[in-house]
């Protein structure tokens, strides 16, 4: 299985390496304002890559602390109604023996 594993990443560096030979033309990327930035058509296209990953990275990272939170009090709100069941008695108790 490790082998199979390895084969097939062998063989996506391959491909990889293939795609960025067939798009290493120099591509002109334009910005506002007449600016204009000439580069490799795989690197602007690494670029682009990268930012998306870190902008969902960071979207996903928001997510699971807001998500932690709220557990994290549920979590002392359960705690605390547990402790006060454990002081009162609920009188029914009584009649259901």
């Amino acid at each position: 299985m490790r082998y199979l594993v390895r084969l097939l990443e062998l063989l996506l560096l391959v491909l990889l390496v293939a795609v960025t030979v067939q798009n290493s033309a120099i591509v002109e990327f334009k910005l506002f304002f007449g600016h204009s930035w000439n580069a490799p058509l795989i690197l602007l296209l690494l670029v682009f890559f990268v930012a998306g990953v870190l902008i969902a990275m960071l979207a996903t990272f928001t997510y699971s602390l807001r998500v932690r939170r709220e557990l994290s009090q549920l979590k002392k709100e359960l705690r605390s109604r547990q402790a006060s069941s454990r002081v009162t008695k609920d009188p029914s108790d009584a009649l259901a023996d």
